[in-house]
């Protein structure tokens, strides 16, 4: 049974490799359900795809020194940019697909946690306009 093991997921958000602070990342696609049931379907309901959409979720160990995350996701806060996922840092090929879009930065959360916790900050953004699957 094939299997894998995401040891070295590559992230980037509006063109700045973030992977050294991301620890989980999470695209997802979805596509609206339509309803075009008739009385000629026989009483059963049938479905057609609408609107595209998608959603990109991660989770970030923290760093607000100068040049590091805070300082690179705060200005984004209310912008559209660009993003590009892979299941691995290696090369993009047939077994190391790319995935890339634009997402929609509607907020940031620049300190979350409680005594003793490691910093971290979970984020989910909406993706803009069609998301690519590349394996070039």
């Amino acid at each position: 049974m094939p299997s894998m093991v995401l040891l070295a997921e590559y992230v980037s958000i509006n063109g700045t490799d973030l992977s050294d602070y991301c620890r989980k990342a999470e695209l997802t696609t979805k596509v609206e359900e339509k309803d075009v049931t008739t009385y000629g379907s026989a009483g059963w309901k049938e479905l057609r795809g609408g609107l595209k959409s998608g959603e990109l979720a991660l989770e970030f160990l923290q760093d607000v020194s100068a040049s590091a995350l805070d300082s690179i996701m705060w200005p984004l806060l209310g912008t559209v940019v660009t993003f590009e996922v892979r299941t691995d840092q290696a090369v993009v090929g047939t077994s190391n697909p790319k995935y890339t879009g634009s997402v929609l930065i509607n907020g940031w959360n620049p300190i979350q946690g409680s005594v003793g916790d490691e910093a971290k900050t979970s984020v989910s953004y909406p993706t803009s306009g069609a998301v690519s699957r590349a394996t070039a």
